[in-house]
């Protein structure tokens, strides 16, 4: 799972995503962008736009849409291997926080405070939350954010990307998913968040799920709103990690990690939609049903380019299967992300390389040499330098997390609230222009 623009029938930006994802750019974004302390920032000159942006933040593209997103992506992919981020970094991104808890797409000048009418963003505020989470010291902020969150829960038990805007009240998949990540990296219970009437994220989330009504290559896969019941993939790979209660980060699964994909079955008239586990093997299902003739890719729906690969939304995938423990059925996409990814990733800026990253570590791959590319580096050269960089994962360990071993990729800096991911999401939000209508 960039995030969210202010522009007609705003929805969850999952970009370059994703998580496990959450949040794709709305159509003013997309046309704009190709292809998550309390003083204002210092600012430094953006090289990519010309414009003045702020020292700490990462990307040089406009913040205006992703600001927030492709800052918490970053710190928490960086954390997830073992870099210890910038302290510019980690207080740009706290000091984006409105008063009441909730973060915008990006604030230019943190030291005004947030208005009424200020878009404020639950996808944006649940990758924060994730960030601040891994990195420590920001309890605080992070509680904060979560009550937010909570106070702008629908009474299906989900959300929207933009609570109070057009369409603010009609929950997708994608938002409830990463705002499950978020609730999970905060130590709190998914299922036990419920809105007036007693309904938890999770009866949300499995109510955009296509069961056996649906048409036949449709079932198992989630759609993004209810208004809108086509199978989607972005929805779905977003919205398998949530059903796991699972966020952008993936304990790794190994490529040992085998177990069985048990698509949806409609035949004895059951179809498992109260089982969070038997939903997400459905839409593990559909998933790999939909990567292309070499089970390699999902392909984008862009009109003129529906052959085109979705590297985006291909990621995505890998996470969601690795976080069902289907480390055998990501090795094909994996292998192909890792050929063929590098250039999306330079293109796409600093949630993209997240993104990639996210995917590596849940399958235990080394994203230092992710097909030839260090990601991490890569990652660490689009902000302010790190203050601190584990050393590389040595063989030992990565033999260990193939043999399917939990074990994490370098070394943890700062211990901080566990973080269950994938997107939520996943589903990053950058430079990826994420379509909402079936693959």
């Amino acid at each position: 799972m960039a995030p969210q623009a202010p522009a007609p029938q705003p929805h969850p930006a999952a970009a370059p995503r994703p998580r496990r994802a959450a949040t794709a750019l709305a159509a003013m974004a997309s046309a704009a962008v190709l292809a998550t302390a309390a003083a204002p920032a210092a600012y430094a000159a953006g090289p990519a736009t010309g414009k003045q942006l702020p020292k700490g933040l990462y990307g040089s593209k406009d913040p205006q849409y992703d600001g927030v997103w492709r800052q918490s992506t970053a710190l928490l992919a960086q954390h997830t291997v073992g870099v210890r981020p910038a302290a510019s970094a980690v207080d740009w991104l706290a000091g984006q926080q409105c008063a009441d808890g909730a973060f915008t797409a990006y604030r230019a000048d943190p030291g005004t405070a947030c208005e009424a009418g200020t878009l404020r963003d639950t996808n944006q505020t649940a990758a924060a939350v994730q960030a601040l989470a891994a990195v420590g010291g920001h309890g605080e902020a992070v509680q904060k954010a979560v009550r937010w969150l909570t106070s702008v829960q629908h009474k299906d038990g989900g959300w929207s990307s933009m609570p109070g805007g057009q369409g603010g009240e009609v929950s997708d998949a994608n938002s409830t998913a990463v705002v499950i990540g978020a609730l999970a990296a905060a130590g709190e219970k998914p299922e036990s968040v419920t809105a007036q009437g007693g309904k938890s994220p999770y009866d949300a989330l499995l109510g955009f799920r296509l069961g056996c009504e649906a048409k036949e290559g449709e079932r198992g896969a989630f759609t993004f709103q209810l208004k809108n019941a086509a199978a989607n993939a972005d929805a779905t790979a977003a919205a398998v990690t949530g059903a796991l209660g699972k966020g952008f980060v993936v304990a790794p699964a190994g490529k040992s990690a085998d177990r069985a994909i048990k698509p949806l079955s409609c035949e004895k008239g059951e179809d498992g939609a109260d089982d969070r586990n038997a939903v997400a093997d459905a839409g593990a299902g559909w998933l790999v049903g939909q990567l292309d003739a070499g089970g390699q890719h999902l392909k984008s729906a862009m009109p003129g380019a529906e052959d085109q690969p979705d590297v985006g939304n291909t990621a995505d995938a890998v996470v969601a299967l690795a976080a069902g423990s289907h480390g055998a059925a990501a090795q094909k996409p994996l292998a192909w992300l890792e050929k063929n990814a590098a250039d999306w990733a330079k293109q796409g800026g600093p949630a993209a390389y997240a993104q990639l990253i996210f995917a590596a570590h849940a399958t235990g791959a080394d994203p230092r040499a992710f097909g030839g590319t260090d990601l991490v580096a890569a990652l660490d050269a689009t902000g302010p330098k790190p203050a601190g960089s584990g050393a590389p994962s040595s063989a030992a360990e990565k033999d260990a997390r193939d043999s399917g071993a939990d074990g994490g990729i370098g070394v943890w800096w700062v211990i901080g609230i566990g973080l269950a991911i994938g997107a939520g999401a996943g589903f990053l939000i950058s430079g990826r222009n994420k379509s909402k209508t079936a693959l």
